[in-house]
């Protein structure tokens, strides 16, 4: 509805000023007793007002002349039934009394409708400041009582009445306190996007409803934390959901050193995750506090210590609640319980055998139920046609048995927490290749579709020369050629240049040829349209690989950036963390001290996981004992570039990933040594790169050797890598693997920083994942335009407008458009040289969004194309910007005279980014938060 205020009707009001007759009537009586002077013009206005709210006219009486005179006659019929009861002084209410009975009377229905509700509204707002004056209301105390404690500790200035004002506004008379405290909530979150001192408050006042609902209290928090952890522990254990040897730490030293003040780190976003997800409960209703949640995840990761576990414990603890490492999702969920699956990916490979085939599927099931990602590799599947010899029938190919797959992800959920999250990869030379790069197509028969699964394509060095030569290339039945599948480089390339001219004499009974050209475009076709194939690289993947000696990469994970070898015998798994890159900046740049201790525990920590973890089979059991992989990764990368003031799109960026990378494998790689020293190397060691010394920068060397005129690569190094190389000599290594970059999507929210190594999606969106919805507004770029006295509601409703751009902003400076560019206003090649520079120092892979804003097959060739030449291992989804964008209902789009982006033409197909990937889980922004 129309604000009816009369002041803000336009002052063309002067015809029906001047026509008001002179009347007995002198004054006007006031609702608190005083007295004013009767003025006939604020009838007028009042009345005008109301019609102007029912039938939404311009406020310039001038051009609505039907009005004009209707208002005018209304307000003489007005005047003069007052002046009819003969008084001198009126009081207000008689007045507007009589201006909706006249409304009445002539028959404008809805306009004194709206006159009614109009005054109701006055009404309620008289006495909410009635009551906000008051000492008496319970309720208005009580929600006062609230705020001030959620504003204890937060150093910034709050609109208190209007939070209050609102509040009580969305209730209704009788709420419960659980519905106010609801509305006050409710409240303060729609307040964040004006400052995002609000996302601290709305945080605050979630942890108070936490600490209630654990203690009964939201006062003496940390007393409470100190004498109620053991009962926590105990309570856990009894409900069945702590691991009972979690009483043999010293649990006095333990609870003594938890420290509830950190819980002030937390952004709202972040403390919702963990109450709804998190937070351990028995029937809803939750037991753990944040600081008992990470201190129950670091004593259930130190039960893998032979001695001074509570020391170990602490350690852990330290970086965990101090937000600089956070283990993923899993190791969250699960650690220091009954069932301790903390591992994050799972990658399998399928045997050509019926049996094997569901054993898989049913593997599948088993590990998503507790929490994992999942990529299987079914490149051994004979393709459709194929003769069955059991049956002398022909086979159908894989594609029925993807869809039991994809079905098999709907109905396993990861345990009720997430959505089951599986990934189908293929080799391009497969003859099945053309069916399965469509299978998220939404036309064709439904039946060969799988819409939840992710599914990518695992491609040779030697398809890709092929497509650059324009050459043709052969597509095989596994079933014929089984070689393919465990070769890769040049043992390849020499069998598959067997395989075709078999093929040219006629030896083979199933192959086809086609263009390598035709193949790659159709690949990324269905990329731009669906989202899938994800495009991954298989040779720089085995290349490089540090157990080249005891198997083959035949796939990555659910999220590319695992790179593990798989058998019939051996399920890879791997075990995740993430540093966050922006708590490890001191004084404008990284603190390589700090980065060297948080390494350390965070290597120990993943190495742990190992020996707890529960294995849901026995595949997977042996595999990660033999080879005990574990990929510490990294996230706030964009953030750290906003406290060191560097643009994404820069030389200085490029740099700052390949420093800081090359800081995190430098570390990596000693602690894991220096945990071989303790513990003992992994037991497929010997024959493997680490054990003839060779380090991720050496293994670039073989494949630069491999590729020659084709990679494109840097190979600069900036520390002393001998200690390493001596350490490594000395001690061997603990782990087969030691990096792997994930999404850290989840993980990344709950600990409030950007995430993984992603640049900016949007400086004002609304987030959507299963704790619901979020107002995110880009804390730093706030900043930045409170120190220019730029910050105010216009430039909110600017973000609004732009879709959380700057660029078209004019009043903003050019140095802080620069610094503030959002993804799809970075060139892609930035995001592939920063990969290209990490790539270098890291032994598996790397999670890699690509964004690009003008897409064309041209482009995004050519862009795929280059990060294959930048030695990539893989590619994760590609973004490219929707053909429409969601109203601008809120906001005034006409009075800025300007088309936004949204309005602009647009390739109709350029859709990928509004496509939801339901299956791993992505969220509205535009992020994945499955592995982490």
């Amino acid at each position: 509805m129309l604000n009816f205020a009369l002041q803000k009707v336009t002052a063309n009001f002067g015809e029906i000023m001047q026509s008001a007759q002179q009347h007995a009537i002198l004054s006007v009586k006031k609702r608190d007793g005083s007295k004013i002077e009767f003025d006939s013009k604020k009838i007028a206005k009042a009345i005008f007002s109301a019609f102007s709210d029912v039938f939404e006219v311009s406020d310039n009486i001038e051009s609505n002349s039907s009005f004009k005179q209707e208002a005018l006659r209304i307000t003489k019929t007005v005047i003069e039934n007052l002046e009819e009861l003969n008084s001198h002084c009126l009081d207000i209410e008689e007045i507007q009394d009589a201006i909706e009975k006249e409304l009445m009377r002539v028959g404008h229905h809805e306009v004194a409708k709206s006159y009614i509700l109009f005054r109701n509204n006055r009404k309620k707002s008289r006495d909410l400041k009635k009551a906000l004056e008051s000492e008496s209301n319970h309720r208005i105390l009580e929600i006062k009582k609230t705020l001030n404690r959620a504003c204890k500790g937060i150093n910034e200035e709050f609109s208190i009445r209007e939070i209050i004002e609102e509040t009580v506004s969305h209730l209704y008379d009788g709420a419960t306190k659980e519905e106010t405290h609801n509305a006050l909530l409710l409240t303060v979150k729609s307040m964040i996007e004006k400052d995002p001192a609000y996302n601290r408050l709305s945080a605050k006042l979630l942890l108070n409803t936490i600490y209630d609902e654990v203690f009964g209290s939201e006062e003496n928090i940390k007393t409470l934390h100190h004498t109620k952890f053991i009962e926590y522990i105990e309570k856990g254990i009894q409900y069945g959901k702590l691991d009972p040897n979690l009483r043999s730490f010293n649990l006095k030293v333990i609870a003594e050193n938890i420290a509830p003040e950190r819980d002030s780190f937390f952004q709202y976003q972040g403390i919702q995750t963990l109450y709804d997800r998190y937070l351990l409960h028995e029937e809803g209703q939750r037991f753990e506090t944040p600081q008992f949640f990470w201190m129950r995840v670091a004593m259930g990761i130190a039960l893998a210590e032979k001695s001074e576990k509570e020391m170990w414990a602490l350690k852990f603890y330290d970086i965990l609640s101090n937000f600089r490492f956070v283990s993923s999702t899993p190791t969250l969920f699960n650690a220091g319980t009954n069932h301790p699956q903390l591992s994050s990916c799972y990658i399998s490979t399928t045997k050509d055998d019926l049996d094997h085939i569901f054993k898989v599927i049913s593997d599948n099931a088993k590990l998503s139920k507790w929490a994992g990602g999942i990529g299987n590799d079914w490149t051994n599947v004979r393709a459709a046609g194929a003769r069955i010899k059991g049956t002398n029938g022909l086979t159908q190919g894989i594609i029925p048995f993807l869809k039991v797959a994809n079905d098999t992800a709907l109905a396993v959920n990861q345990g009720g927490k997430r959505r089951g999250s599986f990934c189908a990869y293929l080799e391009v030379w497969h003859l099945d290749i053309e069916e399965f790069i469509e299978l998220r197509k939404n036309t064709g028969d439904d039946r060969r579709r799988t819409h939840d699964m992710n599914i990518a394509t695992w491609i040779s060095d030697l398809f890709m020369e092929r497509v650059l030569d324009n050459g043709i290339w052969t597509l095989f039945n596994p079933s014929e050629t089984p070689e393919l599948h465990s070769l890769y480089g040049e043992e390849f390339k020499n069998k598959y240049l067997e395989y075709e001219a078999k093929a040219l004499e006629n030896k083979l009974k199933q192959y086809k040829k086609i263009s390598a050209v035709d193949l790659w475009k159709k690949m990324i076709t269905m990329l731009f349209e669906t989202g899938h194939p994800w495009i991954t690289f298989k040779d720089p993947s085995n290349i490089r690989s540090t157990q080249s000696h005891a198997g083959v990469i035949h796939s990555s994970n659910l999220c590319t950036e695992i790179l593990l070898n798989t058998s019939e015998e051996e399920t890879a798994v791997c075990n995740l963390g993430s540093i966050n890159l922006s708590n490890h900046i001191t004084n404008h740049e990284i603190d390589r001290d700090r980065l060297k201790q948080t390494i350390s525990y965070a290597m120990r920590m993943l190495d742990n996981v190992i020996d707890i973890n529960f294995y849901p089979t026995i595949e997977a059991k042996n595999s990660n004992h033999k080879n005990r992989p574990v990929g510490l990764g990294a996230m706030g990368f964009q953030e750290a570039l906003y406290q060191l003031r560097i643009p994404y799109d820069s030389d200085a960026a490029i740099s700052f990933a390949d420093k800081t990378q090359e800081i995190i494998s430098y570390y990596a790689i000693l602690s894991s040594c220096e945990l071989a020293k303790e513990r003992g190397t992994y037991a497929t060691y010997e024959g493997s790169k680490w054990s003839k010394g060779l380090l991720p920068i050496d293994t670039l060397k073989i494949l630069i050797d491999s590729r020659k005129h084709t990679l494109d690569v840097d190979t600069s190094q900036s520390l002393d890598w001998e200690p390493v190389r001596e350490a490594l000599k000395n001690y061997g290594i603990r782990n087969s693997n030691t990096m792997a970059i994930a999404p850290t999507a989840t993980i990344a929210q709950i600990t409030g920083t950007t995430q993984s190594i992603e640049p900016t999606f949007s400086h004002l969106f609304v987030k959507s994942n299963l704790s619901g919805e979020f107002c995110c507004i880009n804390e730093y770029l706030v900043n930045d335009l409170k120190a220019l006295s730029l910050w105010d509601s216009e430039m909110i409703d600017d973000l609004k407008y732009f879709d959380g751009s700057i660029q078209e902003i004019h009043r903003i400076p050019e140095h802080i458009k620069k610094l503030y560019k959002t993804s799809f206003e970075i060139d892609p090649y930035w995001l592939i040289e920063c990969a290209s520079r990490r790539q270098k120092w890291i032994d598996m892979g790397q999670s890699l969004n690509l964004y690009i804003s003008e897409p064309s097959g041209k482009k995004l060739s050519e862009m795929y194309i280059y990060a294959w030449k930048k030695g990539l291992k893989t590619t994760y989804y590609l973004r490219s910007k929707s053909a429409t964008q969601v109203e601008k209902s809120t906001i005034d789009i006409n009075r800025r005279g300007i088309q936004p982006r949204w309005m602009k033409s647009t390739s109709a197909s350029s859709n990928i980014e509004i496509k939801r990937n339901q299956a791993c889980g992505l969220s509205d922004d535009g992020t994945c938060e499955s592995c982490q």
